[in-house]
């Protein structure tokens, strides 16, 4: 399927490591340049190396704080001005798992560590959103797309189920708000899944429960798959990034303002 994004422009937040580098190798693949940002120079500039080599599109590093209004300005002008404007947005960017000051009882919850947390995952893609949206009016056409996570449905994490609703709140707010200039907005929630952090995990949890490092990503990471224990393995960032990429795709066009749950299909709740 063609999905119709050779010569569109990207944004990537959080492009260096983990999901949103993934999104970023898928979007090059499928023929976009993107330009991907994080706040640590040197990974950004090697992750930019590296998917530039395998796929032959422009990955332009630009090193930028979403916790600063100024900073997100300046980076999205300047990532629309080398790459000839801008089509696409994916917010990215967010502290791993919740900061750990903002999870376990409340009465040890640091106001500090959640307000941060909450800055930058939710008000940062908010920052972002705010500054790409001009430019993609200018073209009639653009993509936002938010991954958030299943926190967002699971008691227990504070900070992480606060930032992570109120980033699908923030989708459907701006697919109502931005819908008639031809950009749809939608959200993704993974669940745990395999990024570069992922061995050194596994190896640590096993060496904690004196077992096979094999036999911990179905006994730990993944206990509610449906597809039984045979099977059982977490989802891979590159399978996040193929539901993003779809969703930033020119077929995609039925769809904003919605929620993807991209977890292999873990849990047994239903929403209607």
């Amino acid at each position: 399927m063609d999905l119709g994004l050779r010569g569109k422009h990207a944004i990537v937040t959080g492009g260096s490591l983990g999901i949103g580098k993934a999104i970023a190798r898928e979007l090059a693949r499928e023929g976009v340049d993107v330009a991907i940002v994080a706040r640590t120079k040197d990974q950004l500039e090697a992750t930019a190396r590296e998917l530039a080599t395998e796929t032959g599109r422009r990955i332009i590093p630009l090193a930028a704080d979403v916790t600063s209004k100024a900073q997100v300005d300046a980076m999205v002008a300047q990532a629309a001005a080398q790459l000839g404007g801008l089509h696409i947005l994916v917010n990215s960017g967010s502290p791993p798992g919740g900061s750990a000051g903002a999870t376990g009882p409340i009465e040890t919850i640091v106001d500090e560590d959640l307000l941060h947390d909450f800055d930058v995952k939710y008000v940062g893609a908010l920052r972002c959103a705010r500054a790409a949206i001009p430019f993609l009016k200018e073209q009639r056409w653009g993509r936002i797309i938010n991954i958030s996570g299943t926190n967002a449905r699971n008691a227990g994490n504070l900070s992480g189920g606060a930032r992570n609703t109120s980033l699908v709140h923030l989708t459907k707010t701006l697919a109502v708000q931005v819908g008639r200039f031809g950009i749809t907005v939608n959200c993704v929630h993974p669940g745990i899944t395999r990024t570069e952090r992922t061995p050194r995990l596994l190896a640590a949890r096993a060496k904690e429960l004196g077992i096979a490092v094999d036999d911990v990503e179905g006994r730990d990471f993944a206990p509610d798959s449906p597809r039984g224990n045979a099977i059982c393995r977490m989802v891979d960032a590159a399978e996040i990034a193929y539901v993003t990429v779809f969703l930033a795709s020119d077929k995609a066009w039925a769809v904003s303002g919605e929620l993807v749950v991209a977890t292999g299909g873990a849990g047994r709740s239903v929403y209607y």
